[in-house]
């Protein structure tokens, strides 16, 4: 059965309300148009405050987590095999594996949990120690498996129990001789002769086994059930028994248990590689996350494994993206910001407008594509233009995203202020949460002329005494975070949507500078006041590159 093809949506490191819900709304939209697909809304990375009571309030959950884009286990043609117990004979596992092409056998529980392995190699090795008449009863063998080896059938005895003691003998000499060579338990292989039958009974034999389906008479079989003997007639002859009974043990008898190297489904390709070269196993087994052995892989996989493939929404930066994008199929960019540094191998769909929020796009494909808008979604695409505009304020704010967003809340039936106001008293209280969780929530990284990497974090409020104690839970970790994670200079928006104006923390050297530069201010008691500055976007980002790229010429030319 061919597996559906999945598509990922996928928003930033760092996800907002707009990241969220503009990819669950994408989602929606592509699974209502598109035919043979599958796709999924997923998060780069923890959803904040305020997305929570976005999501909570309208009833949805939130996308699955996926941090990570790369190519995992999962995504290769894993050769699945269906469960195969210890108990299966030697012959049985070989006719499986040459018929399915398998190198490599898992042996399961009845749960699927791993329990060994057999190879092709193992099994050939068993099949050519023929010099050990001990073999079938060390290995402790069912006579049921010898039955299925020998193709034959039980005429007495019971099929369920085990041969566990004796050799496996061919008696081809005079009835009055046998007893000079055979032992109680022995299991003797024997031609039609009825004396020999009952002489080898009469020595305590365990089991004999008649070729060629001879008759075997009514006096044997008596004498077979008063001694609790097995009786079993097959239609090989004494030679192919002899050489095929080996084939008859169970595979726990030599399947590999100490040592196993498996891998998960969710293990990334390139974490195993090293691994699988290293052991040079023909195959590996692949484990579920429920712990069940799904089939195995080998290194002739790598060939033919399959990139993810994901759509972008809310930004087309690398920088900001899940890791390990460029190992990822990017199929389609939706988004509002600047063009980034991201590059696709092929021409993609890209659509990128200069509106206040990516939820003003989906609400266009919505009715591009005539498709009825769900009370439940209309209220996520207008709570993401809500957040995403500070309620209208932000200057990245267009027409178009105040007309969409008031069409959106007659569908979700919200009133727009009462629901801002909610929305945004929920991001701001960050009770229990600590400075690196709340510096995290909505934090990006940006790249500016010269190789100048800073930081930039936003947290927006209508009350000033919770950014006041935001102010004095961050000062002291903006010291800790400078210089980690490549970023010299790092800084915090303190940003009051009511009075419109942004209070700019800074830590880092010449992190000063950049902002007098751009904004020819000088700093109060550690941090900038700037009126009118709400949109680290459309304001302080596009401010602080140009000062970076005039304090650089500067440099250039000292």
């Amino acid at each position: 059965m061919k597996k559906t093809e999945k598509v990922f949506i996928i928003g930033h490191k760092n996800p907002d309300t707009d990241s969220i819900c503009s990819a669950i709304a994408y989602a929606d939209i592509k699974n209502r148009t598109t035919q043979g697909v599958r796709y999924i809304a997923r998060r780069a990375g923890q959803i904040n405050e305020e997305t929570e009571f976005v999501l909570k309030r309208f009833g949805v959950h939130a996308p699955g987590y996926m941090p990570n884009v790369g190519t995992q286990v999962q995504d290769m043609d894993i050769h699945e095999i269906p469960p195969f117990d210890k108990t299966m004979s030697l012959k049985s596992a070989f006719d499986f594996m040459k018929e399915n092409n398998i190198v490599t056998l898992p042996v399961t529980d009845p749960e699927r949990h791993l329990e060994g392995l057999v190879s092709i190699s193992d099994i050939a090795q068993a099949y050519m120690d023929t010099a050990d008449s001990f073999l079938l009863s060390n290995a402790n063998t069912q006579y049921k498996r010898i039955v299925e080896t020998l193709q034959g059938s039980i005429l007495a005895g019971d099929e369920e129990s085990y041969f566990t003691e004796g050799r496996v003998l061919v008696s081809a000499v005079n009835p009055q001789l046998l007893g000079s060579y055979q032992n109680e338990k022995d299991m003797v292989i024997m031609g039609d002769r009825e004396e020999d039958h009952l002489e080898a009974l009469r020595q305590g034999a365990s089991c004999i086994i008649v070729g060629l389906n001879m008759p075997v008479s009514d006096k044997v079989l008596k004498l077979a059930k008063e001694k609790n003997t097995v009786v079993i007639s097959s239609p090989m002859d004494t030679f192919t028994i002899a050489r095929m009974i080996n084939q008859s043990i169970p595979i726990s008898y030599i399947m590999k248990t100490d040592d196993l190297v498996s891998f998960s489904t969710e293990d990334f390709t390139d974490d195993i590689q090293e691994i699988m070269v290293k052991k040079r196993h023909q195959a590996f087994p692949v484990i579920d996350p429920k712990g069940r052995c799904v089939g195995t892989i080998s290194r002739r996989n790598f060939l033919d494994m399959h990139k993810k493939k994901v759509i972008l929404v809310d930004h087309n930066e690398k920088g900001q993206a899940a890791d390990s994008i460029e190992a990822a199929e990017i199929l389609e960019i939706i988004d509002h910001h600047k063009l980034g540094s991201l590059e696709t191998m092929t021409p993609i769909y890209f659509r990128n407008k200069p509106v206040g929020s990516t939820a003003t796009i989906m609400y266009d494909f919505y009715n591009d594509q005539k498709l009825e808008i769900s009370p439940k979604m209309a209220g996520l695409l207008c709570s993401a233009i809500i957040s995403d505009t500070l309620m209208f304020r932000s200057p990245t704010c267009t027409l178009k995203d105040k007309m969409a967003a008031g069409a959106l809340a007659l569908i979700a039936g919200i009133d727009i202020p009462t629901h801002a106001k909610e929305m945004f008293r929920a991001g701001s209280d960050l009770a229990g949460k600590t400075p690196d969780q709340i510096f995290y929530q909505d934090y990006k990284k940006f790249i500016a002329e010269g190789d100048l990497v800073f930081g930039v974090g936003q947290i927006s409020s209508m009350d000033n005494d919770d950014l006041a104690m935001i102010k004095e839970q961050l000062i002291p970790f903006l010291k800790v975070e400078s210089q980690k994670h490549n970023v010299e200079k790092v800084y915090f928006m303190l940003t009051n949507i009511l009075e419109e104006s942004t209070e700019l923390l800074y830590y880092g050297e010449g992190s000063e500078d950049l902002v007098r530069a751009a904004f020819h201010k000088a700093p109060g008691k550690g941090s900038f006041c700037l009126p009118g500055v709400v949109s680290r976007k459309k304001q302080l980002i596009p401010a602080m590159m140009k000062a970076a790229q005039q304090l650089n010429t500067e440099m250039v030319f000292e």
